[in-house]
């Protein structure tokens, strides 16, 4: 076991400092891989799984070349570039970099699509350090002339074989064409495969190769089910797993899935917001914003926030549609069990999905136990997802207009936590060691299926929130606890050919 220090490994003390105040103080197995070399001023090609710390493996040693290497700030002419393929793991690898680039006198943006351009030619033109762009976006500004690569000492590309799978590796092409050859190049990915191989041979300089763990590796601590539920039962067996302490992802294939599903779960209970491509930028921050604060428990959200989207303590991801192959279910499984925590991760799976759902995880390199579910009431239910079910009558209304009165069930504090199966809106646990208690009936049990009748309904953008929290190396939380304890809610957030069961149809 490595038990080098960052200091050991050569990260300036003013770095080691900041990683200390955030109680980040041991090297991940990728950073202690990678940081002699990339400290060094190499290329480097570096694959660690999701969750993994890639991260800080490349902002130290960008941060700390450049501080160490002063040069004037030039209008449009930044002097680092960090590649990424989403909105938001560009949000969240700012978030990581700020304290970095801050102690080191150095400054930052980011660009990319669906929000005005104006705002980030100006920071252009003002000058910046440090550019963490999404391809798209950052091209489009290239060939408006309002970004010269020519003065680029450090390009990053980050989740590079993610990037490959959305069609990116054109546009990566043309932006690393225009960065000097002198230049270093660092190379981060979950996965090396035969896309990434075409840019490490084009601009990667006799690259140190750095593998922190196999292709196939399961984390030690996630633990793999699968549920085998009947299709009129998925519904009701998500409500009992999401209503359980603690926060949740859910991962659906579609977007008019992810949206129609979290309106679902609101419905019966459950604090639930979405996260897919048909939200606005502002839409999207402030639906994660919510996520990080636990004003919503569960997440909802398809394959966008595989990659990239980090919050501690998620102790419990399910695949409430299994993704079509197995490096989606192993970059969605990551969202849970990140820096040494661990988490449970979940997959549904109906009578025709069997076939499939045996081959995908196969393709995983995971041996899942599988339980047969027949009701909501299954005691496996509340091993998984351990602790007292709580409901908040109509969950999360994102979408009620400004202006428009609660409910009369809501006092002037929120809405009032409801007993699910009961007839008062009175605060209920549910679950606890007394049995689950569920009843049929009147209760306000969920529909078996989400619909996606309606495309034109989603959430809209409600005004500015404060941006992600960043994705860093993470805490300790996350861990389920055993009997009563349940997952631990809240904690600190350092700083998106399968069968015809699937949940919803619909672009992604």
């Amino acid at each position: 076991m490595n038990s080098a220090s960052f200091a050991d490994l050569g990260v300036p003390s003013s770095l080691v400092a900041v990683l200390t105040e955030q109680g980040i103080t041991v090297p991940t197995p990728i950073q202690a891989a990678t940081l002699p070399d990339s400290l060094a001023g190499r290329d480097v090609l570096g694959r660690g799984r999701t969750g993994s710390g890639k991260t800080y493996a490349f902002l130290l040693p960008l941060v700390a070349r450049l501080s160490a290497q002063k040069g004037n700030r030039v209008s449009g002419m930044p002097r680092a570039i960090i590649l990424a393929p989403t909105r938001e793991l560009v949000g969240q690898i700012h978030q990581a970099l700020q304290p970095l680039s801050s102690a080191a006198g150095l400054n930052s943006m980011t660009i990319f699509g669906g929000v005005g351009q104006n705002p980030q030619v100006a920071n252009l033109k003002r000058g910046v350090d440090i550019v963490v762009a999404c391809p798209g976006r950052l091209e489009d500004l290239m060939q408006q002339g309002h970004c010269d690569l020519g003065r680029v000492e450090v390009t990053i590309l980050d989740e590079a074989d993610h990037m490959a799978d959305l069609g990116f590796l054109p546009s990566v092409r043309r932006i690393m064409d225009k960065t000097p050859q002198s230049g270093q190049r660092l190379l981060f990915s979950a996965t090396l495969d035969k896309a990434i191989d075409v840019l490490v041979k084009r601009f990667l300089h006799s690259p140190k190769v750095h593998e922190a763990d196999s292709a196939q590796s399961p984390v030690a601590k996630m633990d793999h089910h699968v549920l085998h539920v009947a299709r009129e039962n998925r519904i009701a067996v998500l409500v009992d797993l999401t209503s359980a302490p603690g926060r949740t992802m859910v991962f659906t294939r579609t977007k008019h899935g992810a949206k129609a599903l979290a309106r679902q779960l609101n419905k019966s209970g459950v604090p639930s917001v979405d996260l897919h491509g048909n939200l606005s930028q502002n839409a999207r921050t402030r639906n994660m914003e919510m996520f990080h604060s636990g004003k919503a428990t569960t997440l909802v959200a398809t394959d966008i926030a595989a990659r990239g989207i980090h919050v501690d303590d998620v102790a419990l991801v399910v695949h409430a549609d299994p993704p079509m192959e197995h490096k989606a279910y192993l970059h969605r499984s990551g969202r849970t069990a990140r820096a040494g925590a661990a988490g449970t991760v979940i997959t549904l799976m109906t009578d025709d999905q069997v076939r499939d759902v045996r081959q995908l995880t196969r393709a995983a390199g995971i041996n899942p136990t599988t339980t047969r579910i027949d009701n909501a009431s299954h005691p496996m239910l509340t091993t998984l997802a351990p602790g007292e079910r709580t409901v908040v009558v109509g969950g999360i209304e994102l979408d009620r207009p400004a202006g428009t009165s609660r409910p009369s069930n809501e006092g002037p504090s929120g809405r009032q936590r409801a007993k699910r199966g009961g007839s008062a809106p009175a605060s209920s646990k549910r679950g606890g060691g007394g049995g689950r208690g569920r009843s049929g009936g009147s209760s306000s049990s969920a529909p078996s299926s989400y619909s996606t009748s309606t495309p034109g309904s989603g959430s809209s953008a409600g005004g500015k929130a404060s941006a992600p929290k960043s994705g860093g190396q993470g805490g300790q939380g996350g861990k389920r606890s055993g009997g009563g304890g349940g997952r631990s809610r809240g904690g600190s957030t350092s700083g998106g050919s399968h069968t015809a069961a699937s949940f919803s149809s619909g672009r992604r």
